[in-house]
């Protein structure tokens, strides 16, 4: 069962995309519940959209958490926009479960800089507090 799920999520994260894009479906269950049954996949699309939507818009601190889980995972992964937010959680901490930690933001910033990320590269260029507190 967990094969043919592995095989459909780039399908169902097609449809999940297509739908959320489309103002009217943007708040239906079945949309989120497509989303986060193709990021529990493994597929690093779902993995970084879902957790950008649980992480920036989730309903309460669990929810949230959740999505920097799964954000962090899609980092992990290589995507270049969830590297660069995995950055900013780890430069600002969030709650109890990502605690602030200058080399692991400076580790995720610089992944996503050599990926091109724009504002990555602004965030390493702009401020060398970064670098002067991960420097021993």
């Amino acid at each position: 069962m967990r094969w043919i799920l592995t095989c459909l999520a780039p399908l169902l994260f097609w449809i999940a995309q297509t739908a959320f894009k489309t103002k009217t479906f943007r708040t239906k269950k079945w949309v989120m519940s497509s989303y986060r049954l193709a990021a529990d996949t493994g597929h690093r699309g779902a993995l970084s959209t879902y957790g950008h939507i649980l992480h920036l818009h989730g309903d309460g601190v669990a929810s949230k958490i959740q999505g920097a889980i799964y954000l962090q995972r899609a980092a992990d992964m290589g995507d270049m926009k969830a590297q660069f937010q995995m950055g900013k959680i780890f430069e600002q901490g969030f709650e109890h479960y990502f605690q602030p930690n200058q080399e692991k933001a400076l580790y995720y910033y610089r992944l996503a800089a050599k990926q091109d990320h724009v504002l990555a590269i602004n965030r390493l260029s702009d401020d060398d507090e970064l670098a002067v507190k991960s420097d021993p």
